[in-house]
């Protein structure tokens, strides 16, 4: 069990976060469960990526068991579009307060299902 210890905690970030996600009608939480979501999978994918024993793979005759660095750097570039990602949602969460008053998606639904018929009549 405490050999699969770091994959049990990445399904468990990885369910909190889509539960999160899909659960929840604000939006600063939505976002808060995508991050936590995207940090279960840079788990996924740096867990598997560290050898015991493994060195850097540079060529020497000390050294036979080697890592592969492309996880690391793989998941380097997605943490820059994760902040990215963020920071667009974090924008655009502003823009929907101040068009709307609220975060919330149900008032939201509302406001616009509420303009939608006034527009109709």
């Amino acid at each position: 069990m405490l050999d699969h210890f770091s994959y049990i905690i990445t399904v468990f970030l990885m369910v909190s976060g889509l539960y999160i996600v899909m659960a929840r009608g604000n939006l600063i939480k939505k976002l808060i469960g995508l991050s936590i979501f995207q940090t279960s999978v840079y788990l996924l994918y740096i867990v598997p990526a560290k050898l015991v024993g493994g060195t850097a793979p540079i060529i020497s005759p000390q050294f036979s068991v080697y890592s592969n660095p492309l996880p690391h750097v793989l998941i380097l570039t997605a943490i820059v579009v994760g902040v990215a990602t963020m920071a667009l949602g974090l924008a655009l969460a502003v823009r929907i307060r101040e068009a709307y008053g609220s975060i919330e998606e149900d008032e939201i639904t509302r406001l616009d299902n509420a303009a939608e018929q006034a527009e109709t009549r």
